[in-house]
């Protein structure tokens, strides 16, 4: 049963209204002058915080926008960086990062709090044999007084767990540039996927995007390391440690080599100093990672030279020389096939 069967646009309208109601702490008050001056900041700063977080604004300057809510969080965002916490040439870019994040989050939240509303409505169907507008008010109202805490409270849970793991990173590091880091990155990404899609059920692409994700998440953060970000087929990963890179590299073929239902990997490693921006990684070792995994062969592993140099005394890993690659903004790129070696790590 799709959620609006029985239900004409103007009930959905009022359920619209309580969620969002429930969700921004009360209804649309404001006009983006009121906000401005509510908060007590300039339109202008207060339009590119709000623009920089994912979310239009309406053309017309009566339009009623905002709640006491987002007042709240506009005078509390102003204040973090006035306070000294965030530099203000770095205001937009985070708040821009911290609203790409929690839009995606979003999208996935809505679609499995969907789920549980059809169910709600569904049985309420069952029984009755309606659907009126009070079953879809108590259906709501569950969903938001039940579920959403629970959410939000795991959310920010979660979140305080990454929290104190980045910290761990970072430990000893207090008052250096940690923007700049040496680290090892990497990426792994499905052969195929692309005609494999047009071959699949959506159902099933969504299997194997979940147990991919899944897999690769724990091999890279058992491994040491840590990920950065998946992008459909491919994950991007990154660890302090050439050693733990190296196993994770290993692990992740090993995996997908011993699953048969699963396509084969190609994984590319570089070790360099990079750019972390907001959770991302920017620099020559990860587009040198990038064009490594782009030319590797299925089910292998290279490397580009720093690391391999790095690995050079490890006996848990077996360096072969390749000669050297042509890709793109490379013409000799130097890169090294990966193995396990015969040392006390390896085979």
């Amino acid at each position: 049963m799709e959620l609006s069967e029985n239900l004409d646009a103007g009930v959905l309208g009022v359920i619209q209204s309580e969620v969002e109601q429930t969700l921004l702490g009360g209804p649309r008050r404001y006009t983006r002058d009121q906000i401005a001056e509510l908060a007590d900041v300039p339109l202008e700063r207060a339009q590119r915080l709000w623009v920089s977080m994912g979310f239009a604004i309406d053309a017309d300057p009566d339009a009623v926008m905002f709640t006491d809510g987002d007042v709240a969080a506009l005078r509390a965002l102003v204040g973090f960086v006035d306070g000294g916490a965030l530099a203000p040439d770095a205001a937009v870019a985070a708040t821009r990062a911290l609203g790409q994040s929690m839009s995606r989050l979003a999208e996935w939240q809505v679609a499995v709090l969907n789920s549980h509303l059809a169910d709600e409505l569904a049985t309420a169907h069952a029984q009755s044999g309606t659907l009126d507008e009070q079953a879809l008010r108590t259906a709501v109202g569950s969903l938001t007084s039940q579920l959403l805490p629970t959410v939000e409270a795991l959310q920010s849970y979660v979140w305080r767990r990454h929290l104190a793991a980045a910290t761990a990173r970072r430990s000893g590091s207090v008052g250096e540039d940690t923007s700049h880091r040496a680290l090892v990155v990497g990426f792994a990404d499905m052969v195929g996927y692309t005609s494999l899609t047009r071959r699949i059920r959506v159902d099933d692409l969504s299997s194997l995007l979940e147990e991919f994700e899944s897999q690769t998440t724990s091999i890279i953060t058992q491994g040491g390391g840590w990920v950065v970000k998946n992008v459909g087929d491919e994950v991007m990963f990154a660890a302090e440690k050439a050693a733990d890179a190296a196993r994770i590299a290993l692990a992740l073929q090993y995996a997908a080599h011993t699953d048969t239902d699963r396509p084969d990997l190609r994984v590319g490693l570089a070790a360099g100093s990079v750019l972390m921006r907001f959770g991302d990684l920017f620099g020559e070792a990860v587009n040198i990672a990038a064009r490594l995994t782009s030319a590797a062969r299925p089910g292998t592993v290279l490397v580009d030279a720093d690391l391999a140099a790095m690995l050079a005394d490890d006996d848990g890993v077996t360096l072969r020389s390749l000669r050297p690659l042509r890709v793109r903004g490379y013409s000799r790129l130097r890169a090294f096939a990966l193995r396990p070696g015969r040392g006390p790590d390896g085979p």
